[in-house]
């Protein structure tokens, strides 16, 4: 007599019977090209940074990265679409820190972003450099402090977003320093740049890539840097805590896959992401864009985006930061 299965052990069976050929899609990853999500415009430093990046992966690998920019929307619209992304490796996000540590408390149903992405591994880290006017009256971290102070709220610094590491950044500054500035959100890089270079802003925080042209021009000056950095663009500059004791922060970039991404597809990924690491044409490139190599893996991701958000949850309770 045979006897019939319950529904729930029918689907176990079926389960157990497919495993192995889920082992074996895993074992056989990468048979395809990978996406790559990258949450911001092309052309941009995190933009360069990935493409670099997914061409020194490629030849360990075997498969070529596919990049798709996916901008705006403080980058929620390219975080969701990883998230919502089948968790078999092919498509994976490229991202500053930001993205991940900081903007997803600005959403209004805030979720643990772990639960919606799992971390692969970093490979870059590069300090903010805060960049004044040349038209300022202020040429170093300690004039700019001390004029801020004659000057409670005049000093206008702007970002290119509410929310933003730039933004975020020039809070824990202000709180660090003591002072009261003004923050003035962009909607783009472009226009920050020319009302700096014009003065009606007069100072903000972000990579170094975006200031060297205006800076070697004269039009701006570097004035120091949020934390340490051995990258050729950014000797000489002084540590802002030098002047602020206790004032750090660094950005990031990283790479992250949907949620329940198995681990033989992750670790494939970040050994990919550590033979690039030793790519002489790899590390010249990040050294011309200010950038350091750091490497860092899953655990010690998560590890650091849990203590990152809790700092920057604290900057955007205390100043009050909403998305409008």
């Amino acid at each position: 007599m045979t006897i019939p299965l319950n529904p729930g052990r029918r689907r176990l069976l079926g389960a157990a019977a497919l495993l192995p050929f889920a082992v074996k899609a895993q074992d056989d990853y990468p048979s395809k090209p990978i996406r790559m999500i990258i949450p911001f415009a092309a052309g941009g430093a995190t933009d360069v940074l990935g493409r670099d990046l997914g061409q020194a992966m490629a030849p360990s690998l075997g498969k070529a990265f596919i990049v798709e920019n996916i901008g705006g929307g403080a980058g929620v619209p390219a975080l969701n679409t990883v998230a919502r992304s089948a968790a078999d490796g092919y498509t994976v996000l490229f991202c500053a820190s930001g993205n991940i540590t900081a903007q997803p408390l600005l959403s209004k149903n805030r979720v643990d972003i772990l639960t919606q992405v799992t971390p692969v591994g970093m490979i870059a880290s590069a300090p903010h450099v805060l960049v004044v006017s040349a038209k300022a009256p202020f040429k170093s971290v300690a004039e700019l402090i001390a004029y801020a102070k004659a000057h409670p709220g005049e000093v206008n610094f702007a970002s290119a977003g509410i929310g933003g590491l730039a933004h975020l950044g020039t809070e824990l500054f202000a709180r660090s320093a003591g002072i009261q500035v003004t923050h003035v959100p962009y909607k783009g890089a472009a226009q920050v740049m020319t009302d700096l270079i014009a003065g009606q802003v007069q100072a903000i925080f972000g990579t170094m890539p975006s200031f060297t042209g205006m800076i070697d021009k004269g039009a701006i000056r570097a004035i120091g840097i949020t934390a340490p950095s051995k990258s050729s663009p950014l000797k000489g500059l002084p540590l802002i805590s030098q002047t602020v004791p206790g004032f750090a922060y660094s950005s990031w970039n990283a790479i992250f896959a949907p949620a329940r991404t198995p681990a033989l597809v992750t670790n494939k990924l970040y050994a990919a992401m550590q033979a690039a690491a030793r790519n002489p044409a790899l590390l010249q490139r990040f050294d011309e864009q200010g950038v350091d190599v750091a490497m860092s893996g899953p655990n010690e991701m998560r590890n650091l985006v849990r203590k990152e958000s809790a700092i920057w949850e604290k900057v955007i309770r205390e100043a009050r930061i909403e998305l409008n």
